[in-house]
């Protein structure tokens, strides 16, 4: 039995005006996750705990079937393994965004432009990365490039505990009353605003703004955390496992637990990401002996946080076209029962431009057993099927042994 996890990060929305009060699900042209839909198990599913906050982590940890409520530790640390940092047991990790704030004002009185700073360039980032560790690194502290706007800070002895607002959660706020406030949060506050100095008229951003792009003009810390911890999943499920993924988190999390992550080139985490590369890679993955292949594609959710309703649809039937229908193929001409699940982590509504708690549609398709299913996939469809999961962590069980 071979399975594919397909998790289409941040698909789920709501109706939306501009697509005649339709969702992204309900707009895209998706023929193979509908065809597969109508023999398939359907249903809702809650993948963030109540009290937890909708984040990319929590929700695919218990997709992996971790609780996140014993095995979340932030974001950070677990982008931090994937990027081959050795973090020791008095060291903290932070996300650090490079973001665009606006030019006007003192530097709280800025409005945040975009979280991803047009969704820099892992190369351009690169040099900036380099120019706030010439400046603010320390025996204590240090920053390591990550791919696009998303990078890491290790800091020894460092608060993991701070209550940091997430910088895709205020876009087009003010960011005063989102930064670091009070005595402990003022070393942060004060790295922030230090960056903004050392970034906002660096060669690389002027270069940006020259052709027309957003400046990535300040540091912003989020998501603290320790070194992380899993279980195996291959000891767990007795099943050997690849993940597949342009995002350092979810490559964290498969390497604490012991999966095998594999690069794509050309994979990006964007609408412009190598969809057929991930598609091969997971094709070789089966080819080469795995059980189990858990492919993430962020390119949804980044649509929703940048308020792109045609890319968002377009990302859904690129995956669709390019990832889903050829492993599907492949596993069919295998002649071994398979199993595949799709569905996303998280909402990302375009209207809000952030992740929120709603339940999300996921269909797993059994080769060997056909079941009552819907016409196409979608979040009112799925719904319908009353056929609900309050606990993410149980669908692998459905998948695997269900």
């Amino acid at each position: 039995m071979k399975y594919l996890i397909l998790v289409y990060d941040g698909m789920a929305d709501r109706k939306i005006e501009e697509l005649g009060g339709r969702t992204p699900m309900e707009a895209a042209h998706k023929p193979t996750m509908d065809k597969l839909a109508q023999v398939s198990e359907c249903g809702t599913v809650s993948n963030v705990p109540q009290g937890m906050v909708p984040e990319s982590d929590t929700a695919n940890l218990a997709i992996l079937s971790y609780d996140p409520r014993e095995y979340s530790k932030g974001r950070s640390p677990l982008e931090a393994v994937s990027m081959g940092i050795d973090m020791k047991s008095d060291e903290t990790a932070y996300r650090c965004n490079l973001v665009a704030v606006s030019d006007e004002g003192e530097y709280e009185q800025k409005i945040m432009l975009d979280h991803s700073a047009d969704e820099i360039t892992t190369a351009e980032a690169d040099l900036l990365i380099q120019a706030l560790n010439e400046k603010l690194a320390n025996e204590e502290r240090t920053l390591y490039t990550g791919i696009s706007y998303r990078h890491c800070l290790i800091w020894k002895n460092g608060n993991d505990k701070f209550p940091f607002a997430r910088p895709h959660d205020i876009i087009g706020k003010k960011i005063e009353k989102y930064l670091p406030q009070g005595e402990e949060g003022e070393v942060f506050y004060r790295f922030m605003r230090e960056s903004h100095d050392i970034l906002n008229h660096h060669p690389v951003n002027e270069a940006r703004r020259a052709r027309g792009l957003l400046p990535a003009n300040s540091a912003w810390l989020w998501s603290p955390g320790k070194k992380p911890s899993l279980p195996s999943f291959k000891e767990k499920w007795g099943l050997d496992a690849s993940v597949i993924s342009a995002v350092d988190l979810i490559k964290g999390i498969g390497l604490c637990a012991k999966m095998e992550s594999v690069d794509v080139e050309g994979a990006t985490g964007n609408i412009h990401t190598n969809f057929k590369g991930k598609a091969d890679a997971a094709i070789d993955a089966f080819r080469r002996g795995k059980d189990l292949v858990y492919v993430h594609v962020e390119a949804p959710d980044e649509c929703g946080h940048r308020a792109e309703i045609e890319n968002k649809v377009l990302s859904i039937e690129k995956i669709d076209a390019e990832i889903l229908t050829p492993v599907l193929a492949y596993l069919e001409s295998t002649g071994e029962d398979f199993r595949i699940a799709c569905l996303p982590d998280h909402p990302t509504p375009v209207a809000i431009r952030t992740h929120s708690m709603e339940p999300v549609p996921f269909m797993i398709y059994r080769s060997d057993r056909k079941e009552k299913g819907v016409s196409t996939l979608t979040e009112d469809t799925a719904e319908a099927c009353q056929n609900y999961l309050p606990d993410g962590t149980v669908l692998m069980e459905k998948v695997i042994r269900g």
